[in-house]
């Protein structure tokens, strides 16, 4: 009996080991922030059959949020369902139905799988946000930040679940941009990786594995380019400096930071776009 009680918890404990060295198969996601990433991320999740909750502070932004997803669906059920009009309007209603949006993110993650965070770029608030869901979030949730610049691992120390904590760095416009970033701190578990990586799969994406450094790999490519673009527009295009990190602040890029001048999403930045 004795050994057989042995053989038999040794058994159930390598079968407890098994299950949880397996990837989470997510269904549930609650994507948090309504803006244009997380609209896009709330879109292709559930495009892809899986059952989003979409939050924000308030139901007016998550009315404008849910309009542009429907806008954004029909030109995707246009070009899908070229001739199949009704087809095109059964692809809306179904992706429709797996999407419903909160204002309360505490009361919607009780189910969850993952948690997608999309909010504004400042540490001190994500913190805050992940602080508090991570007293009600079940255990097996993973937290994801969509964050461009900041540290995963700075975002995941607000929390006591640093092991099921990653990157999910999307980019715009979600739904037509195949690449996101998958971010692996030191801390994330191996499990978690594999399962952001599938659930990235999954979307239709082309995951790619990053280091949790700033800027990750596109941006880190992407910023040098772009500040010497500014420094060779600031010095006539003619003079070289180059004693100038490529990393140094560009007094011409922060004047139109605080002139509230972004780009296309402000309608004006180094151009005027109608």
């Amino acid at each position: 009996m004795a050994f057989a009680t042995r053989h038999f918890v040794r058994s159930a404990s390598s079968a407890s080991a098994t299950a949880a060295a397996k990837k989470l198969i997510v269904k549930h996601v609650a994507v948090i922030g309504g803006g244009l990433m997380g609209a896009g991320i709330a879109q292709v999740a559930a495009v892809t059959g899986h059952t989003v909750v979409l939050v924000d502070q308030t139901d007016e932004i998550l009315k404008n949020s849910k309009k542009g997803i429907e806008d954004s669906l029909k030109r995707v059920a246009k070009k899908m369902f070229t001739d199949k009009p009704e087809a095109g309007a059964q692809f809306i209603e179904k992706t429709l139905k797996n999407l419903t949006v909160s204002t309360d993110p505490v009361a919607v993650i009780h189910s969850t799988d993952l948690v997608i965070e999309a909010i504004v770029e400042n540490l001190q608030v994500k913190n805050d946000l992940f602080k508090t869901l991570d007293k009600f979030a079940p255990e097996h949730t993973i937290f994801a930040s969509n964050t461009s610049s900041l540290q995963i691992t700075d975002i995941a120390n607000s929390t006591t679940r640093q092991d099921r904590f990653g990157g999910l760095h999307f980019f715009n416009p979600v739904p037509m941009m195949k690449l996101v970033e998958v971010v692996k701190t030191p801390m994330t578990s191996q499990k978690t990786f594999e399962s952001l990586v599938e659930f990235t799969k999954a979307l239709g994406k082309n995951p790619v594995s990053c280091k949790d450094t700033p800027g990750f790999v596109v941006n880190r490519l992407l910023v040098p380019y772009l500040m010497e673009a500014v420094r060779l527009y600031e010095r006539g295009w003619h003079s070289l400096e180059p004693n100038n990190p490529l990393f140094a602040p560009s007094p011409l890029l922060n004047k139109l930071v605080e002139e509230k001048k972004m780009g296309k999403k402000t309608g004006e930045g180094f151009y005027k776009y109608k």
